[in-house]
């Protein structure tokens, strides 16, 4: 039986025409070349990659309340998703809160993770302003920075993180 169904399935491959797009099970849409470069960022710890734009936490909290909020919580105190702000334990606690305050090494991978995956419902959807502004939102929740601090990508990559030494890097 098991033979039968194979050589079903082979000769149905080798029936169809060269070239011939195939059918699938109708999931997704065919990526749009605006979502290509969306994606095709590569930030680095050190700012290179980082687009143009500026923003600051006045700004920012507009754009959290808008597209954050539901998720994670006034202030970033966490919801449904991890709570980015507001820690009350620090990593060597049990449990520990790994918030962007206490956990994250360098400023510019939240600008890369905004830029990639928020909001939930449509990423890659802010633009490069919004992105700054609610990075400069969630660096000042977590009084690294302050409110009118303008981040771009020459500010940004200066900021010092709290556990920017935590972390062992391979790179030289």
């Amino acid at each position: 039986m098991f033979i039968a169904r194979f050589l079903v399935c082979f000769a149905a491959l080798i029936v169809l025409p060269v070239g011939a797009e195939q059918s699938g099970p109708g999931l997704g849409v065919k990526a749009s070349e605006t979502m290509i470069e969306n994606w095709s960022l590569d930030i680095f710890a050190d700012g290179e990659g980082l687009p143009a734009g500026q923003g600051n936490a006045v700004a920012g909290k507009q754009v959290y309340q808008q597209y954050c909020l539901l998720c994670h919580g006034v202030k970033g105190g966490g919801g449904s998703a991890e709570e980015l702000a507001g820690a009350e334990h620090n990593l060597i606690d049990n449990p520990p809160d790994k918030t962007i305050g206490t956990y994250w090494p360098y400023p510019t991978t939240i600008f890369d993770f905004v830029s990639r995956s928020m909001p939930l419902s449509a990423p890659g959807s802010l633009s490069n302003n919004e992105i700054y502004a609610v990075t400069a939102y969630l660096l000042y929740l977590n009084d690294i920075i302050s409110e009118t601090a303008v981040i771009n990508a020459v500010s940004l990559p200066q900021v010092q993180m709290p556990n920017r030494l935590g972390f062992i890097s391979t790179f030289h």
